[in-house]
């Protein structure tokens, strides 16, 4: 999938608002011309109507560019809600950072599917946005980030949105 040199960056999304600061810190530090952003988006409880989801279970969605993931019909094939926000950051990030944005859609545990995901596909680095669950919530609901952190294959950075930070 990846050439030589080429560099592939992972961002985990959902579309919240740790989500867009973790999309937001990427553009900001770590994306640079040329490279790959690829968004990592898991459905815990896929729409098995859809007859795609029983196909894609396993593997997860084929890559989907930026410009049909922004499509409404697109996005419902694959269950997915992205919000107008983050489809305008994407599109702007894209533009001036001159990188190329594509989107795999992942189903089941997110801990699991996004160190599968880290482990089959050639990405350099994760950047995953904190829910800032607080030391209880995180105990009894488990962390996503935490996992993630502490199983994956490459180097991880764990995003907090800004009002966690007041």
């Amino acid at each position: 999938m990846a050439a030589e040199g080429e560099r592939w960056v992972g961002l985990a999304v959902d579309f919240s608002e740790g989500s867009r600061a973790a999309l937001q810190w990427a553009a900001d530090n770590l994306l640079r011309s040329g490279d790959n952003l690829l968004l990592l988006h898991v459905l815990k409880d896929p729409d098995y109507e859809q007859g795609e989801t029983l196909l894609w279970e396993a593997s997860g969605s084929p890559l989907i560019p930026l410009s049909e993931f922004s499509h409404p019909s697109v996005a419902k094939k694959y269950g997915v809600k992205p919000d107008a926000e983050t489809l305008d950051m994407l599109n702007t990030i894209a533009k001036q950072k001159e990188v190329s944005v594509v989107s795999k859609v992942l189903f089941g545990d997110p801990r699991e599917k996004l160190c599968q995901a880290i482990h089959d596909m050639p990405i350099s680095c994760l950047v995953i946005g904190s829910r800032g669950l607080g030391k209880l919530k995180r105990v009894l609901l488990g962390s996503v980030s935490d996992y993630v952190v502490n199983n994956a294959a490459c180097p991880v950075t764990v995003v907090k949105p800004a009002s966690t930070h007041a």
